[in-house]
């Protein structure tokens, strides 16, 4: 049976308390002492599920952009915008992490297409998170068997609060590397061969760089969705 692309919520910046208290001991940089301030407050992931046909044991990926639904149905991934707004830069981030087409992607592209919207700043950059969204080779050529596509649309996103009690706490923080924290919430359309089809609700909390006087970018996607 076809698959979707697997869940966000098992990936990216899952530091154990350990290790978050040994990165703001020894003060790497901001970014990780806020990333462990707003990981200490994370819940899973509430997905609620409503699909049509689903393939049985099938996951999707979803959510993504206010306004017009955002699709990878024009061959290639969605290029990253040129924005200037954390907010409004990570919801465009989620619709393109979430929406994916098969029929015309392939793995390689698809990857590429995310790592375009990865920030340049190296120090600062967790790559594997965001890869990690994509299913191994032979799924996605068994999703693309069945010409699995993905649309998203986003109904809301916010700053959670940890990040802004953070920066409550500490309010020129953010100047030493200017990278915010938003959790997105929205819909997944995905559809298949012969007539499949399937919605699902998504949250999803995004790191997101904004220098002043230059476009946003993203950093990393974190493990489970901040309140």
């Amino acid at each position: 049976m076809p698959k979707r692309l697997p869940s966000l919520s098992g990936y990216g910046l899952g530091w154990s308390t350990r290790q978050r208290i040994t990165v703001i001991a020894i003060g790497l940089t901001v970014l990780l002492a806020l990333a462990a301030t707003v990981a200490l407050f994370t819940g899973r992931t509430g997905n609620s599920a409503s699909h049509t046909n689903t393939p049985t044991g099938a996951r999707s990926t979803a959510s993504a952009s206010a306004g017009p639904t955002v699709s990878a149905g024009a061959g290639s991934v969605a290029k990253p915008p040129p924005l200037a707004d954390p907010v409004a830069f990570a919801k465009a981030a989620a619709a393109m992490v979430w929406s994916y087409d098969t029929r015309t992607t392939s793995r390689s592209e698809q990857l590429a297409g995310m790592k375009a919207w990865l920030t340049a700043e190296t120090k600062y950059a967790d790559w594997p998170s965001i890869a990690a969204q994509v299913p191994d080779p032979v799924l996605w050529s068994r999703m693309a068997d069945q010409d699995q596509y993905a649309t998203a649309t986003v109904s809301e996103a916010h700053y959670p609060s940890a990040f802004k009690q953070a920066l409550a706490d500490d309010p020129d923080a953010i100047t030493e590397a200017y990278i915010y924290a938003v959790t997105v919430t929205g819909k997944q359309q995905i559809a298949w061969k012969q007539g499949g089809a399937g919605a699902e609700d998504r949250s999803i909390t995004l790191a997101v760089q904004c220098r002043p006087n230059a476009n946003c970018s993203l950093v990393s996607i974190a493990p489970h969705v901040v309140p």
